[in-house]
């Protein structure tokens, strides 16, 4: 320990001297542990290392206690090997509830320990301020901006100039062929990422990627509207209800004459195509109509019941209970369906709000932008759909919400359920979603984020060493190493896409490190979660709260479908996990699409 020790500091002090003869002696980032770095005079820096529980001149030398805390804990690849093996043994685990209660207790409090609350940094200071607490129209930042004056974009290292964002899309994002996830995820998954996350990712480009327009966590305004104005204009103010209107039998959202809310369809879009959303581009794709239709449905479905149970009860009354069982259930559903195939877990994660109460915890949250750009999971969208025998392409896709309502919600979420998703990685973006990820990266330079070994670092992670060791291809180091000339000077963004796949993972270990902490503190942050609120008053009685804890992706298609419901899951059917790298190399063949491109400044 005590050589790793002077190693550090001998190659800290090397990379600080360089920069204090060129400019700001902290673009070296010379401060460990979550230390910060605070300049005293043009060539001189102090490390802040209060609170990190490490001394000494860059915060480098854990406490007695830390030390043995360190020395105890498993890595974080030994933590995820643990959790997606032993089936024998979580099936233990997963049986006691006495055990799996402690064992979901540590992963929400230690997760949520990662974020922090308050917030702390903004995209326009390299510094703490009070815009960072109290302007919420900032995203937070985990990692302060690089300096201005720093030698390089990434502090000291890497190139002075990046590469061209065009070249980086060309050479190592571009899809030469559909490459599937190799764990099954398939077009149901993708799309609830799609239509789950942009309730808050939200960015106002207008300002720039720096600012939102939105809320910071589940507000379920994707559903209900930006706005009161919105909301109320969806509302048919009878009995708490959306409106919706009948077509072929089955309930859809309004046409956008009969409900004027603001929704981004271009002029080429026939009427009956246009629907009045919660959001204004979820007209974009018939995946997130559909998602936006069955909780239009679900919400209309709950009303029935609590109006049942509460015929005293008025419209008022109705619809803001029922929007707040909305809340609870997309909690529920995100964290023991979606996150739980994400993690791939063998634990079985529950969401159980009362397990922190006898712990302090933050009912706040902040949406950062370095979780904004993680969430950039266009690599999911598959080439083409087929949909009761009837295949679209990706283009064929766009703006058509009517493709749902032609062939039925049923067929339309079977035809879902069996389409493969895409891996996420390298060369699988979509010829179509490549001018969002050249923006992507175009904004993570305007926002001046730090590479991604820092983040790394802040989140437990040791700094990768190598191209190769990132990558796991040569070729792919090496296009990397013509492009950035220095692991420490690699992009965040660019970064998470070139990682290899952690074993029985869908993504690399920084993706799974990084987002996860922001992922717990935001579904547990919410007010539904605190004592005041969770309990069966907040919810009309033991009937509404009933409909939260028994919530399942399961249950919210099957009741919000007519006729028999197919089988649902985020995984296709009957999926059975093979050689990996063998189907990865078999897909990386020869083919490359249409030349077709799709320009949109949207965070979608």
């Amino acid at each position: 320990m005590k050589n790793m020790n002077f190693i550090l500091y001998v190659a800290v002090l090397g990379a600080t001297i360089a920069v204090c003869k060129t400019g700001n002696p902290c673009c070296s980032f010379p401060c460990q542990n979550g230390g910060v770095c605070l300049t005293q005079g043009y060539d001189n820096y102090i490390c802040d290392c209060t609170g990190t529980e490490f001394d000494g001149h860059h915060c480098e030398t854990p406490t007695f206690m830390k030390k043995i805390q360190l020395w105890l804990k498993p890595s974080s690849e030994t933590l995820n090997g643990i959790l997606t093996n032993y089936p024998w043994f979580w099936a233990v685990v997963n049986y006691f509830p006495s055990l799996s209660n402690f064992v979901m207790k540590k992963v929400i409090t230690i997760r949520s320990a990662m974020v922090d609350s308050p917030p702390t940094y903004t995209s326009d200071h390299p510094y703490i301020t009070w815009e960072a607490a109290a302007n919420l129209s900032y995203f937070t930042r985990s990692l302060p901006p690089v300096p201005l004056d720093c030698p390089t974009p990434l502090g000291v290292w890497g190139k002075k100039m990046l590469p061209d964002a065009q070249v980086i899309v060309n050479k190592l994002l571009r899809r030469e062929k559909f490459i599937p996830d190799p764990r099954g995820s398939n077009a149901l998954f993708a799309f609830f990422a799609q239509h789950f996350t942009h309730q808050f990712f939200k960015t106002d480009f207008k300002r720039g990627p720096g600012f939102q327009w939105g809320g910071h966590g589940v507000d379920v305004s994707h559903i209900y509207g930006k706005d009161k104005g919105v909301e109320n204009v969806l509302r048919s103010f009878r009995n708490g209800k959306l409106q919706v209107q009948e077509i072929n039998g089955e309930d859809w959202p309004p046409f956008l004459e009969d409900a004027n809310v603001p929704m981004t369809y271009p002029p080429s879009v026939p009427k009956q195509s246009q629907f009045a959303l919660g959001h204004s581009s979820f007209g974009l794709l018939p995946g997130l109509f559909m998602y936006a239709t069955i909780w239009a449905r679900e919400h209309n479905r709950v009303c029935d019941v609590l109006k049942n149970e509460h015929p005293e009860w008025d419209d008022e009354q109705l619809f803001q209970t029922t929007k707040l069982i909305i809340i609870g259930e997309t909690i529920k559903i995100v964290i023991e369906d979606y996150v739980q195939h994400l993690s791939n877990y063998n634990f079985q994660l529950t969401f159980k709000p009362e397990l922190l109460f006898d712990t302090p915890h933050q009912y706040q949250n902040r949406i950062a932008v370095e979780f904004n750009h993680l969430y950039h999971w266009h690599p999911l969208m598959p080439e083409s759909f087929n949909i009761s025998g009837t295949v679209y392409t990706l283009k064929e896709f766009l703006f058509r919400p009517d493709i749902v309502v032609k062939h039925g919600m049923n067929n339309f979420v079977e035809g879902m359920n069996k389409q493969r998703a895409g891996r996420m990685s390298h060369h699988n973006h979509h010829l179509l979603t490549l001018n969002v990820a050249k923006e992507t990266i175009e904004h993570g330079r305007q926002l001046r984020f730090q590479s991604l070994n820092q983040y790394r670092k802040r989140f437990g992670l040791p700094p990768i060493k190598s191209f190769l060791e990132l990558t796991g291809d040569e070729t792919l180091a090496k296009d990397l190493e013509e492009l950035y000339g220095d692991i420490d000077g690699l992009e965040f963004y660019v970064g998470l896409l070139m990682e290899k796949l952690r074993p029985k993972s869908i993504f690399g270990s920084s993706i799974i490190e990084i987002g996860g902490p922001f992922s717990v503190k935001g579904l547990m942050s919410n007010p539904i979660c605190s004592p005041k609120y969770w309990k069966p008053s907040t919810f009309g009685g033991e009937t509404g709260f009933n409909i939260i804890k028994t919530a399942s992706l399961k249950k919210l298609l099957c009741l919000n479908m007519k006729g028999e419901c197919p089988s649902v899951s985020f995984r296709v059917p009957d999926f059975v996990e093979g050689d990996v790298e063998a189907e990865v190399r078999n897909c990386c063949q020869n083919d490359r699409s249409s030349n077709d491109s799709y320009n949109r400044k949207t965070d979608l």
